[in-house]
């Protein structure tokens, strides 16, 4: 069966579908009419560390998502768009609260892969403790849209807004574990290469919360990779930054697919991991922490006086790590 309903979202077939999507999702938490135009959240049902908001930050995001392949190893465009959300808001400190979804899928889009996505989002929304409270579907026409785009936003709360401008001098640099194998899985899968690899996509908002109030800078490696991300965190932050060769968080096959590939790794993207600057004297208990979520995470440079990144060599040079530019991987988030 395929989604062949009105344009405008209209019409029986569309209240029904929207019926079953609305029963996968679930319930809404604590948040409160969600099947009118807007959802609503009563702040004092919160559980937060103090009982007045005065020194609490509401923190929103969106992200728009286009995947190919829209199934690939380890997720789907569904599970990379709550994941996404979720983690936009986690490396800033926050504690996700709600998501708002909006799905646009092309005419004769098949009625069970839609459904199949739906369930994907509800696992992963359940899974973390975060409600899907609100959204909208439209169905466009044949050739107007390559199969599927979906919108999220979201919100949460946090007492300490963690941003990429705040590196310090002395910190280390810490990855949550292993990068790149988004990339790798929708690559593998993309090319048909034999591979291993399953995306890394996953919510890291409890690996977050957990190190929060050690944490100076944060930033999910999503498009761009480390390059993107460390290059903007050191320009923002007024700090150089050095990575070490030898403790590069990348598996073999991840980088066997760079070399094959001619595309550089370090621009390879993360669905499910975290770059953060902690000071030296936290970084033991940090990673003691970190290991309990994934045993590869390790300090992988250190942040130094100056400007911009670099990467030590395993001879003892300095090699600078610019922004990528030009065309990236297309639609891998």
């Amino acid at each position: 069966m395929t989604i062949s309903l009105d344009h405008g979202g209209g019409g029986a077939k569309s209240s029904e579908l929207i019926r079953q999507v609305r029963k996968i999702l679930g319930g809404a938490g604590k948040w409160q009419n969600s099947g009118d135009d807007s959802a609503s959240l009563a702040l004092a049902k919160i559980s937060l560390p103090k009982k007045d908001f005065q020194n609490q930050h509401l923190l929103l995001t969106t992200d728009a998502f286009i995947v190919d392949p829209i199934f690939f190893p380890g997720g789907d465009i569904g599970k990379i768009a709550v994941c996404g959300t979720i983690n936009d808001l986690a490396v800033m400190g926050a504690r996700p609260l709600g998501i708002s979804l909006s799905i646009v899928v092309e005419e004769g889009f098949p009625k069970a892969d839609f459904l199949k996505i739906i369930k994907s989002i509800a696992k992963v929304s359940k899974e973390a403790g975060v409600p899907i409270v609100t959204g909208d579907t439209k169905v466009t026409e044949k050739g107007k849209l390559d199969k599927i785009e979906i919108t999220t936003a979201g919100i949460g709360m946090a007492e300490k807004v963690i941003n990429n401008a705040g590196a310090q001098v002395g910190d280390v640099v810490i990855a949550s574990g292993d990068l790149g194998e988004h990339t790798v899985a929708l690559l593998s899968e993309r090319f048909g290469y034999r591979s291993r690899v399953s995306s890394d996509c996953k919510p890291i908002d409890k690996e977050m919360l957990a190190i929060g109030k050690f944490v100076h800078a944060a930033k999910d490696p999503t498009r761009g990779g480390l390059a993107a991300n460390l290059v903007e965190m050191a320009e923002k932050s007024k700090v150089k930054i050095v990575l070490d060769e030898n403790l590069l968080p990348y598996k073999k096959e991840t980088i066997a697919l760079g070399g094959l590939l001619g595309i550089d790794i370090f621009s390879f993207a993360s669905e499910g991991r975290f770059l953060a600057t902690v000071s030296e004297k936290d970084a033991a208990r940090v990673l003691r922490i970190l290991k309990k979520f994934n045993p590869e995470a390790k300090i992988i440079g250190k942040v130094k006086a100056g400007k911009g990144l670099y990467l030590q060599t395993k001879l003892g040079s300095l090699r600078p790590i610019e922004m990528p530019n030009g065309k990236l991987i297309p639609r891998i988030c």
